[in-house]
């Protein structure tokens, strides 16, 4: 073995990012942390050029006070790599063209989050920033440019070539509210809202965009269930068809290889579980292909599936599946069509027989791919050794976490060998022709284990001198050469140890043509898998040479006969126990062609579809596949009425989209009449002429009947849907007066504005109360039962606004009141807004208070809304003078005294003195709400009488000048008498001066 290299360099805890190259260029990035500080405090850029031999410092080139957080490398040139500074000290990015010998720094104006370079294109890269922005370089980071602003995080894609229309697309999601986003593709240089496609009409739900291959996903809620939607070859979104009774809680796409979604989904009924379905080539239609699939919950909160899909052989799957709380391993070679368990193996390490019978007793394993890129997994396989799998796991009728051992397989599963009894780490060397294993254990180790033979035989080889805690392992510069690196530390204290082994002094030649084998792929003897035999060459398990980078996996295959093996259940189809596929009894076969037009054709199921990227030919293939038949003539069936975005609201003066469609019936032949319940209506001749949806623009708030009937020759079928159209409400107001008589009845109003916003919903909270009252009404009518100051709370639910107003009326035994008014140059600085009265009230109390001596705990004062500016002032009963009754003395005649004298005024700016006097248009004392003067019948006879008065006079003299003086006089009495919200008074007036009138 050559070499053993150590890092001057002791951390408390090292990160690393490695980049290698066949030019035998290897970087390394090493980073300080400090678990004191919660950060990094020191970087170290490394790079060899030697496969890892010696290693060259290179801190001075990117800086020496540069801290690194990130190694990128441009996936299609390797010579070109990226470094990122720490966000935390600096943003920029160094930038080296020449496989890391030299670096040009660049400042950034924002913090890299994350990076997406373009599959194709080696100079195109997308930078996700902290702010939630995208932003777009075509120039390898040495200019960038902003593409979008609130983007969701690691939900922007790449254009895929041959399917969209250019190659600088991006697919992104853009944040919208909390719970909406949408779904816009942007070019890369040019993302202007003109140039902005929406691929999905209307909302989706927030981080669920994906793109994948050919087809994107969406997910749109709609009364608390999601519904997923599917865009295959980016053609038009259709929801994902799952078995009617499916349900989902969550969904996660697993697979899009070879035309086809494999997506696992949490059923209503499951926890910690999810059952697997597979599509056919358009990813509408799913079938059942495993239940009971375990999961768990990743390293970063994400949902790890127990599936494992196997390198090197298409179509083979491992899965732990979950029954009577027992989980079992099972493998599929045809894509999820059929499962088995896996056979244990005969012997153990020893020699002795393990006695495992089906299904009783069986192989599991463990199946999650490690987090660590420098430490192996639980299982592993590779493109460039097909069939050959190693795992840790257990023996026995479930599968456990204690007595784990290691295991192998070289011919894909069908016999499996113990190698370990206790977990190792594996790497692949020289494309399988060796594997290499090193103990996982916390204690220091000096050996390692190699085998030549897919693991049949294993050789202990010393790797170090002194014993080493390993932290991980690089099978660098890949799989295809005999060079490894170990790297770790002699002791908690030491410095960083790396030792890089070469195995190639082992061996004296290269592999011939004679050092190798063909071996036929099977399932327990049956060589036609997925329709076809597949033979695969192999080296021989004796030969001892070196297959080198050359080195590619070949392949022959012939087809099969098609057998009812190759064909799964259609949708909508269930596999019984005699494995025939019958119709699920939610399903009606006929409602396959409800697309169908008269005088064409449709594909009608037999009950099964053949397995996709199955390759058989003739056999049975005729009896299964579906048929095609001329379409029934029929009348319109199951016609609906939606809108595009799924909701029952809409906003006033918006374009809504009501999208109409018929499952069953003659669509070409079949009218459409939709009534958008305003008094308009459209007529349309066929349903296809209206695939992308029937807009319309309510000018008025209401709830409107929408409806669509469909109609033909045969008959005729129509559907209804109630849509709320609503306005923003913007301001609500609540009107309440401000001093209420104990016991006595109050009415409280709330006033909207704008006065139309839909249907409004009235929570309304009185003093301390835990439970609100609820109304439909803006009005309530309440009583108060303890003096003192109550307060009012009224919240008014419009739509996803919810606006609030409050408040205080103070409560009394009685109290008598008293308008005001004020000299003219009042109004030329009144606007008329709540806390500009507020103000003023304080000031005309204080002003009050000052001439008269009156206590200002018995004066309240409010002024009124609108103009001409008025005010009213409340005097309220000393409790420690009189009981029970008021006093008719000097308080109330102190007061009109001062304000009859001019005695009360206020300075509201410099060089505006107001003065405030008793309102003078009557001879009315101050409105007394003791028992006295308070009796409902008088009030009613002194109105109407008042009322009558105005009338004469106006219709006896015709003067406007007395008949505004009458009315005047009618107002302050109904105000004061009444204690009526002003609003509420206003339109009483209103009434009264029509019939005075």
């Amino acid at each position: 073995f050559n070499g053993n290299m150590s890092c001057t360099f002791n951390p408390t805890h090292l990160n690393q990012r490695i980049y290698l190259h066949v030019l035998q260029v290897i970087l390394m990035l090493t980073k300080l942390f400090d678990f004191n500080l919660n950060s990094v405090t020191e970087s170290s850029l490394w790079r060899s050029t030697d496969y890892g031999t010696t290693y060259q410092k290179l801190n001075e080139k990117v800086g020496a006070k540069t801290i690194l957080s990130y190694l990128y490398v441009s996936p299609n040139n390797k010579r070109k790599i990226m470094l990122l500074t720490d966000p935390e000290v600096e943003s920029s990015l160094l930038i080296s063209s020449d496989e890391g010998a030299t670096y040009q720094k660049y400042r950034l104006s924002f913090y890299i989050l994350s990076l997406l370079f373009h599959p194709e294109q080696e100079d195109w890269i997308l930078a996700y920033s902290h702010d939630q922005k995208l932003y777009s370089s075509v120039e390898f980071g040495r200019r960038w440019q902003l593409v979008h602003e609130r983007v969701a995080p690691n939900r922007f894609y790449w254009s895929k070539t041959g399917l969209d229309k250019e190659p600088g697309l991006i697919h992104l999601e853009t944040i919208i509210s909390e719970g909406q986003a949408l779904y816009v593709t942007c070019k890369l240089q040019n993302c202007t809202e003109a140039n902005k496609g929406k691929p999905f009409p209307g909302y989706i739900d927030p981080n669920s965009l994906v793109v994948q291959d050919e087809y994107v996903f969406v997910q749109v809620s709609t009364g608390g269930r999601p519904i997923y939607y599917v865009s295959a070859m980016r053609e038009v979104f259709t929801p994902m068809k799952l078995p009617k009774y499916t349900l989902p809680k969550d969904l996660h796409v697993i697979s899009t290889d070879e035309n086809r979604v494999v997506a696992a989904v949490q059923e209503w009924n499951q926890n910690d579980t999810y059952n697997l379905y597979v599509s056919e080539t358009g990813g509408v239609f799913y079938t059942l292909a495993l239940e009971n699939v375990v999961s768990s919950m990743g390293h970063e909160g994400n949902v790890m599936i127990d599936l494992y899909e196997v390198a090197g052989i298409k179509g083979m799957f491992l899965a732990n599946k979950k029954t009577d709380n027992v989980v079992k391993t099972y493998i599929t070679y045809n894509r999820g069509r059929d499962w088995r368990l896996l056979q244990a193996p005969t012997a153990d390490l020893r020699g002795n027989s393990i006695r495992c019978e089906l299904p009783y007793c069986s192989l599991h394993l463990h199946l999650h791919v490690s987090a660590n890129p420098y430490t192996s997994g639980n299982i592993e396989s590779k493109d460039s050794a097909p069939g050959i799998i190693v795992a840790s796991g257990s023996i026995g009728a479930e599968l456990t976490t204690s007595n784990v051992s290691m295991f192998i397989t070289s011919d894909a599963g069908n016999t499996w060998r113990q190698i370990f009894d206790e977990e190792y780490s594996v790497l692949y060397l020289d494309q399988g022709g060796a594997l290499v294993a090193i103990r996982h254990t916390p204690l220091p180790i000096r050996h390692l284990w190699m085998s030549f033979d897919e693991g049949r035989q294993w050789n202990k080889y010393s790797f170090t001198m002194s014993p080493l805690f390993v932290d991980g392992l690089l099978g660098e510069p890949g799989e295809e050469t005999l060079i490894m690196t170990i790297f770790g530390h002699v002791s908690h204290r030491s410095e960083w140890q790396l030792v890089k082994i070469d195995f190639r002094s082992i061996f004296n030649r290269r592999c011939t043509e004679g050092d190798y084998q063909t071996w036929h792929l099977h399932n327990r003897g049956e060589p036609c898998i997925m329709g076809v035999k597949r033979i695969y060459r192999k080296l021989k398990p004796i030969a001892r040479c070196v297959m080198g980078k050359t080195y590619s996996v070949t392949m022959t295959s012939a087809p099969c006969d098609c057998t009812e093996a190759d064909f799964e259940c259609d949708y909508g189809y269930e596999r019984r126990s005699d494995g025939k596929c019958t119709p699920a009894f939610w399903f009606l076969p006929s409602s396959m062609s409800r697309s169908c037009t008269t005088g064409t054709t449709f594909i009608n199921s037999t009950g099964y579809r053949k397995v996709v990227s199955n390759n058989c030919t003739a056999g049975v293939i005729a009896e299964y596949t579906a048929r095609r038949q001329h379409c029934p003539t029929q009348a319109p069936k199951g016609l609906h009425l939606v809108t595009s975005e799924g909701k029952l609201t809409a906003t006033l003066g918006t374009n809504v989209t009501f999208l109409v469609f018929l499952e069953e019936g003659d669509g070409a032949r079949t009218s459409i009449m939709v009534d958008f319940g305003d008094g308009h209506a459209l007529t349309y001749s066929n349903v296809s002429s209206i695939e992308d949806g029937v807009k319309h623009v309510y000018k008025a708030v209401g709830i409107y009947r929408v409806s669509a009937t469909g109609e033909n020759r045969l008959g005729s079928e129509s559907v209804v849907l109630y849509l709320h159209v609503t306005c923003q409400l913007e301001y609500i107001h609540l009107s309440a007066p401000f001093v209420a008589v104990k016991s006595k009845e109050v009415n409280l109003t709330a006033v909207l504005w704008p006065s139309q916003v839909g249907t409004v919903t009235y929570i309304w909270w009185f003093g301390n109360n835990t439970e609100p009252i609820i109304t439909l009404e803006g009005s309530v009518a309440c009583t108060f039962s303890r003096e003192g100051v109550n307060t009012v709370t009224v919240q008014v639910s419009a739509g996803n606004a919810i606006l609030q107003d409050r408040k205080t009326i103070a409560v009394h035994e009685y109290f008598r009141s008293h308008l005001l008014a004020f000299s003219s140059n009042l109004d030329d600085h009144n606007p008329d807004v709540a806390e500009w009265r507020l103000d003023v009230s304080r000031v005309i109390k204080n002003s009050m208070v000052k001439a008269t001596g009156v206590s200002p705990e018995l004066l309240l004062v409010t002024v009124l809304p609108g103009l001409p500016t008025a005010a009213e002032f409340f005097l309220l009963p000393d409790k420690e003078l009189t009981e029970g009754k008021p006093e008719k003395n000097s308080l109330s005649e102190i007061l009109l005294s001062a304000l009859n004298q001019n005695m009360v005024q206020f300075t509201l700016r410099p060089g505006v003195q107001v003065t405030v006097y008793a309102a003078h248009l009557s001879a009315a004392p101050l409105v007394d709400t003791s028992e006295n003067h308070s009796g409902s019948a008088m009030l009613m006879l002194l109105s109407v009488v008042v009322l009558g008065l105005a009338i004469f006079v106006v219709y006896k003299f015709k003067r406007y000048s007395k008949w505004l003086i009458s009315f005047n006089f009618l107002r302050i009495l109904l105000s004061r008498h009444f204690l009526c919200p002003q609003m509420k008074c206003q339109s009483a007036f209103r009434h009264y001066q029509y019939l005075a009138l």
